[in-house]
């Protein structure tokens, strides 16, 4: 195998410098008792930061709108409980060595079950999916609302004492829907022929991220081409139509692009450069410039998505992942299934104990292990 000396270089963006590229990808628990962060959530992220993850992205948490969550114990980035938990858990990291980001989320008008907020789900056009209804279209206030809740919850972040912040603008959550045009069919100026027009939505969020958090604080965007209303949807088919939708969003504020795969080996546009091609985050970092993060069932067969329907993972090779992170193709690469059941993931990497990895165990989701 090669080396995975590659894995366990510094990055520094912004005064933030992390010990390593491994990133702990953001998983929904559901595990936070009404929106509230407890001691267990802390100690959760303290095992992982413990054994030498780089940098923790947190379980989606949402912001302050009436019904920007789809599940009941999601957790809030808003209020005063809510925001001293998320302090306790990023204390809690920093003591045990590790840097840590919350994702900020709105889940838009998805679906998860058979739970429902009290107020209406909102969307850009009422819709779920193609020809999907559900809740209401977002008028301009409402639009205008949530963007200032996005600031308003990256503010916090900064001020109770996170390194980072990440934006949760893929997976067919809310501002994916503004970007996706089967759920996107607005005729103002929040809608469009075009996906740099369908774009603004994103584009206004980052701004008021940026113009909360300052100049010098790091902020990350999570992207993807699929969703979960289609796993073969592909916002930019060309990378000329990735670099028309990823530049305005660059130069509203990210600096760094966290592009999801379900399988990170795969190419994005094997038509141009072939089976062994670049990947998603490798041409966000080719068009842009910018630093990004991969992921996608990394040292795992299967894929996420499975696992919600009870489906395991056994381990595999590194070797893919090894051979691009020293090609510097990505900055850094997210693990998720695979630290979520063994949090002790990156030090026995780190060590060279492979045959001392663990699989997925589906089980694992229901518990804060």
């Amino acid at each position: 195998m090669t080396s995975t000396d590659v894995l366990f270089r510094p990055f520094s963006i912004k005064g933030l410098t992390l010990k390593n590229r491994i990133v702990m990808a953001p998983m929904t628990r559901n595990m936070a008792p009404a929106g509230v962060p407890n001691a267990d959530n802390a100690a959760y992220y303290a095992r992982r930061a413990a054994h030498d993850v780089g940098l923790i992205l947190t379980e989606g948490t949402v912001i302050d709108r009436p019904a920007s969550r789809n599940l009941p114990d999601i957790p809030f980035f808003h209020g005063k409980e809510a925001l001293a938990g998320w302090k306790a858990v990023a204390d809690a990291v920093h003591e045990n060595g590790g840097r840590i980001a919350p994702q900020i989320w709105h889940t838009g008008s998805t679906r998860s079950g058979d739970w429902a907020p009290e107020a209406e789900v909102e969307s850009p056009s009422a819709l779920v999916g193609p020809d999907d209804p559900r809740g209401v279209a977002m008028s301009e206030a409402d639009i205008w609302a949530t963007i200032d809740a996005f600031g308003k919850a990256a503010g916090d972040a900064k001020a109770n004492g996170f390194d980072t912040v990440e934006i949760h603008g893929a997976h067919g959550y809310l501002i994916d829907q503004f970007f996706w045009a089967a759920t996107n069919k607005r005729t103002d100026a929040w809608g469009g022929a075009t996906l740099p027009e369908r774009s603004r939505f994103a584009v206004e969020v980052v701004k008021a991220v940026r113009a909360a958090v300052g100049p010098d604080f790091p902020v990350i965007l999570r992207l993807s081409q699929w969703k979960q209303q289609d796993y073969a949807a592909k916002l930019a088919k060309t990378p000329a139509e990735m670099e028309a939708w990823l530049m305005p969003l660059k130069e509203a504020g990210v600096d760094i692009f966290h592009c999801s795969q379900r399988r990170f080996w795969e190419p994005e546009f094997p038509e141009i450069d072939g089976a062994q091609g670049l990947n998603f985050a490798g041409w966000a970092k080719k068009i842009t410039g910018a630093p990004t993060i991969s992921v996608g069932s990394v040292g795992l067969s299967g894929e996420f998505l499975a696992a919600f329907g009870g489906e395991g993972s056994h381990v595999t090779s590194l070797d893919n992942l090894l051979e691009r992170m020293s090609k510097d193709e990505f900055d850094l690469i997210a693990v998720g299934r695979a630290l979520l059941s063994d949090p002790q993931w990156v030090t026995k990497v780190k060590q060279g104990r492979m045959d001392d990895l663990k699989g997925f165990d589906a089980k694992d989701l229901a518990t804060l292990s």
